[in-house]
């Protein structure tokens, strides 16, 4: 079902977290885009989740200019990569250098088994070096992570900034990662009225803090669950987030594009 939102079409929306390789959305990944696209969806980023995917996000960047791509091993996936992953990453961001914004998505689950927190570490520490050593911005990926992820970027003066995917927290959890560079990324979470931290949050920061991301087929909306999410419920997250804030929808947009901008470290999209 096609999106509905007042926004102007003046207003650009960047879905900066959006997985549209995953099967949920390849299936139909033409019509998902338009629907985005009429939705007022103008750009997004498709993060890899394990090395597999990451000849294929290079191939669906040349398809459209408004697909930009990080590749990356999310934590879920750290124990499956090759041993050679992280030395073809390297190669890859040297041949691609220019069409892959950031290194992403990368983390710590510390909510998966506690046999994999080595792992997952190790494999962390070691893209935030290469994100280091290529000059590129980070997608982090955290659930019960904070404290080590940001004793890590520490630890490597990472001062590349990015995204912290999926924020949820308390003003002072957003600080600590805003004085590092970094933008919160903020979706489906704030339409739940329970996620009333999160939704704080938003209220008292500044709008430059901000990025927005749907994480789509994941994270349905409040009054969607147990649905793929898509990229056009953006729309929705947007209404929200507007409903948070004091400024005007058109300022909101414009600072929210922006931030996209800044914080992939674009001169368009």
């Amino acid at each position: 079902m096609p999106v509905t939102s007042d926004i102007p079409a003046t207003v650009k929306l960047f879905d900066t977290h959006c997985h549209l390789d995953l099967p949920e959305l390849a299936v139909a990944q033409a019509l998902y885009w338009q629907q985005a696209q009429q939705a007022g969806v103008a750009a997004l980023v498709i993060p890899a989740v394990q090395q597999s995917a990451w000849q294929n996000l290079l191939a669906l960047q040349q398809q459209q200019p408004q697909w930009h791509i990080a590749l990356g091993i999310h934590p879920w996936w750290a124990a499956k990569h090759s041993p050679d992953a992280v030395a073809v990453l390297d190669q890859l961001l040297t041949a691609h250098n220019t069409a892959i914004v950031a290194v992403g998505e990368i983390g710590l689950d510390f909510a998966l088994a506690e046999a994999s927190f080595a792992m997952q570490q190790q494999l962390f520490a070691a893209q935030l070096l290469l994100a280091k050593q290529h000059n590129k911005p980070v997608i982090l990926h955290h659930r019960k992570s904070q404290p080590q992820l940001l004793a890590e970027l520490k630890r490597q003066q990472f001062n590349g900034g990015g995204i912290l995917h999926a924020f949820s927290g308390s003003q002072q959890q957003a600080m600590a990662f805003i004085d590092l560079g970094f933008k919160l990324g903020i979706g489906g979470t704030i339409t739940y009225e329970r996620a009333e931290k999160t939704r704080k949050t938003v209220q008292k920061l500044p709008l430059e803090s901000f990025v927005l991301e749907t994480d789509a087929p994941a994270m349905p909306l409040a009054g969607f669950q147990g649905q793929v999410n898509t990229p056009a419920q953006l729309a929705l997250v947007f209404d929200t987030f507007c409903q948070l804030r004091p400024e005007p929808r058109e300022q909101v947009a414009v600072t929210l594009w922006q931030n996209s901008l800044n914080a992939l470290r674009l001169s368009a999209a």
